[in-house]
């Protein structure tokens, strides 16, 4: 869950805006962003996923001033019902299950000068399922460094924190005790789960503006992520804008394979989208942005809506 993408507008031009995003949304792609928000913001993201999962997004921040820019996100799967079966009801038993997956985070960041501000990102990650469960500790680094020329580049590193491994009443094993004659009572043993890294990676991105006109604006950005469990990738995205109030968005995603052999990631291809953003005479800001992602191996892409609300 750790790697499912959260924000319209930066799924839809590929997550490549790592270096210049700004607000909530700069959260789970580089927490230093969010201190280029204004005044206080509320952000609202829905994700319909593979196989029908639902990740839901929330997160609320501010500005405050001298002190810097505080946030807190919780990012939620919903699995639906499960059927769960036994080895003796294969068909299922009548009863259900559903998998709980929750990242909650508390995000910091401040300018320290003009030109560059930093952010850090820490979080708690928790997976349960049935009756066992994981928990896992994690922290986001970012930093982001603008040019006069508005040219940008940025850097993050992501999910460095603690392994997991799952523990619960599932995992105990009842069985006759070791050398004990037959009839002899049964003992309880607990199944050791092996534990699993954390999916870790390291970003490096440029972004440039171009003001074509008065009313028009390019955006473009390049990002490379090196992962520690997937093969490293290329992400290229570009936005344009109208009157800074309507948006057409583009993104690509490219694996680059590395030398230990291929482990292909699922988001590889294109991305669409488009956002409004229409503000109010008191200072009320309100986005509306959609994206379009495609997904290898599976019929169905994934599609995101975010709401986003702020108040300078």
């Amino acid at each position: 869950e750790l790697l499912i993408p959260v924000g319209a507008r930066s799924i839809a031009t590929g997550g490549a805006f790592l270096s210049n995003i700004t607000g909530l949304e700069a959260l789970y792609y580089n927490p230093a962003g969010l201190s280029q928000g204004k005044g206080t913001e509320a952000m609202f993201s829905f994700t319909t996923y593979l196989a029908d999962i639902k990740v839901s997004y929330f997160a609320i921040g501010s500005n405050l001033g001298d002190f810097g820019s505080l946030a807190l996100s919780v990012k939620t799967l919903n699995f639906g019902d499960i059927p769960v079966t036994t080895v003796d009801v294969p068909d299922g038993t009548g009863a259900t299950y559903s998998p709980g997956y929750i990242t909650a985070g508390v995000t910091y960041a401040k300018v320290i000068t003009d030109r560059v501000c930093v952010g850090v990102n820490a979080k708690v990650i928790n997976e349960t399922i049935a009756d066992v469960s994981a928990t896992g500790f994690a922290v986001d680094f970012g930093v982001q460094y603008r040019f006069p020329s508005n040219l940008s580049i940025g850097a993050a590193v992501k999910n460095i924190g603690t392994n997991m491994s799952f523990s619960g009443n599932s995992l105990q094993i009842s069985n006759n005790l070791a050398g004990g004659n037959l009839g002899s009572p049964t003992a309880n043993y607990n199944t050791p789960a092996e534990e699993f890294q954390l999916p870790s990676y390291f970003e490096l991105s440029t972004a440039y503006d171009y003001n074509l006109s008065e009313e028009n604006k390019l955006m473009i950005g390049a990002t490379f992520r090196n992962n520690n469990v997937t093969d490293d990738e290329i992400r290229l995205g570009l936005e344009y804008g109208f009157r800074n109030m309507f948006f057409i968005r583009g993104g690509y995603c490219s694996s680059v394979q590395k030398a230990s052999g291929p482990v292909s990631n699922i988001n590889d291809g294109f991305t669409f989208g488009a956002g409004v953003n229409y503000s109010f005479a008191d200072g009320m800001n309100f986005i509306l942005d959609y994206s379009y992602q495609q997904v290898k191996e599976f019929p169905n892409p994934n599609h995101t809506f975010t709401i986003k609300l702020s108040m300078d």
